[in-house]
């Protein structure tokens, strides 16, 4: 409540009650010299702290590099690195320089022979701390944690001839690029047990701009190498970081078993990085990749199982994969594709829980006489299409092979694919299953499927040789290669145009 104050005839009869009251002849004069010699020397306090405040502040913006002064300075605390194996070492131990321009491989491979001998004890950790660490490629042992703090970066050296060469895979009998040797891996592990990369959401950079400007231009003579590759192993499990900028292939686990890949961002420029497929599980069995962004220029996920009769006679199939709870782009290529390579076979597959957005492609299976193989027991469900100009894909002509030793009579079989809750926006053509006469698609199962599309055509939900059955309300409408039930999967009308062709590239 404010007071009200009503002047009267005497000078000091108006005063506020909550203000003490007015004194009186010489005592009054005593007193409001008091009064203003105080407020004289409260004003200039005021005064001097405000400038105190403004300069402090003015300081400590000023000097933000550095953190201002120390009464302002706010500390985060570091994030403490936690112990994952009985013994840790740090990176700097072995004389490592995190400045960017410094080669460190030397340390590192003195670091992974030191915990090579811890192996009978539990193995041990090597910590990269905070830093720029340029290397050339290294090899990981068993037993062992590479753990990346957080502002960790590990850069891949980009001139080529600090990269070693090795043979061509086995099931690829081919260099994929080129005839002959390949380029290894940034980071490279074969035949271990019990591996761990994992951090702070640190950084595996493979600098992989010079690598494709040089594949452009026609200047490499040899495949490019993936950014981490783990060959003929088990137990593994990679979560937790950043993944950016490989040469080729990002992260590529070969004919492995029991891998957990789980909370990755995995980047590349979405144009003009070629063949930078996020990841690509190629032979390998009893896997989950779960909680990762992919964001590249190709294929967010791959699954393959070798070339044409280099797979075949390899005879490794990729099973057992749970793939879930990702957000993928591709502008290139496809979210999540199965083959081409796919000549040992793919089988149990789930994929669940999936947004795939701006991308040329959802989710694909690619193939081609020459093949051999099969592709069958594939789930997809829970499936969200962002923007997408073709949402499901299966084709049979991806005529792409290694040389000419192939056999053309060595068709795959597809069969048992279903697509469940499908759902999205912004979808050119929501489905396109090119089958063939000599590699037919049988038992593809649609339910729950409602697409928004941009493209008013008729033909948009596009078949050719395909058997199987759509179960209760699709939208788009569903080509008539297809049997229709109800949702208590009754019978309301038998296809009799399943090798009816009706695909229509144009669009």
């Amino acid at each position: 409540m404010v007071e009200t104050l009503t002047p009267t005839s005497s000078s000091s009869s108006w005063w506020p009650r909550w203000w003490p009251p007015p004194l009186h002849n010489h005592h009054h004069r005593r007193w409001i010299a008091t009064i203003t010699n105080l407020l004289s020397t409260h004003k200039t306090f005021l005064i001097a702290l405000w400038l105190a405040f403004f300069f402090t502040v003015f300081y400590w913006h000023r000097d933000g590099t550095t953190g201002g002064l120390l009464i302002f300075r706010r500390t985060l605390p570091c994030r403490t690195l936690p112990k994952l194996r009985p013994v840790a070492f740090n990176l700097t131990d072995f004389g490592a320089v995190g400045d960017g321009v410094t080669v460190n491989t030397a340390a590192f491979e003195q670091a992974v022979r030191a915990i090579s001998r811890l192996g009978k004890k539990g193995g041990g950790q090597l910590n990269v701390p905070p830093g720029n660490w340029l290397t050339a490629p290294f090899n990981l042992t068993s037993h062992m944690t590479l753990f990346l703090a957080e502002d960790a970066v590990i850069l891949g050296i980009n001139d080529e001839k600090y990269w070693p060469l090795m043979p061509p895979l086995p099931s690829y009998g081919y260099g994929r690029e080129h005839p002959g040797p390949r380029y290894g891996s940034l980071i490279h592990g074969q035949n271990l047990k019990d591996v761990v990369i994992t951090g702070h959401n640190g950084t595996i950079n493979g600098q992989g701009q010079t690598w494709w400007k040089k594949y452009r231009q026609k200047l490499l003579n040899h495949t490019r190498g993936p950014l981490v590759q783990i060959m003929w192993s088990r137990d593994i499990l990679i979560s937790n970081i950043t993944l950016r900028d490989s040469p080729f292939w990002t992260l590529h686990p070969y004919d492995c078993k029991n891998v957990t890949i789980r909370n990755l961002t995995i980047l590349a420029p979405i144009f003009e990085a070629p063949n930078t497929d996020g990841i690509n599980p190629d032979s390998c069995e009893d896997m989950v990749i779960e909680d990762c962004y992919i964001s590249v220029g190709d294929d967010g996920i791959a699954i393959k199982s070798g070339w044409d009769q280099y797979g075949i006679a390899y005879q490794r199939p990729s099973m057992n994969i749970l793939i879930r709870n990702l957000v993928i782009r591709s502008m290139v290529s496809a979210g999540v594709s199965i083959g081409s390579e796919m000549s040992g076979g793919v089988s149990n597959v789930i994929v669940e829980n999936v947004h795939i957005w701006n991308s040329r492609r959802a989710v694909r299976i690619k193939t081609a006489p020459g093949r051999g193989g099969y592709v069958r027991n594939i789930i997809y469900r829970n499936l969200t299409f962002d923007n997408v100009r073709v949402g499901i894909v299966i084709k049979t002509d991806y005529n792409e092979h290694p040389d000419e030793g192939f056999d053309p009579k060595a068709v795959p079989i597809l069969e048992n694919i279903s697509y469940s809750s499908i759902h999205g926006e912004g979808v050119r053509v929501p489905v396109r299953i090119q089958g063939s006469e000599e590699i037919p698609v049988r038992n593809v199962t649609f339910w729950d499927m409602s697409v928004g599309i941009t493209y008013k055509k008729k033909h948009i939900f596009q078949c050719a040789f395909v058997e199987g059955r759509v179960i209760g309300t699709v939208f788009p409408a569903p080509c008539e290669n297809l049997d229709l039930y109800d949702e208590q999967g009754h019978l309301i009308q038998k296809s009799v145009s399943q090798n009816v062709s009706d695909i229509d590239y144009d669009f």
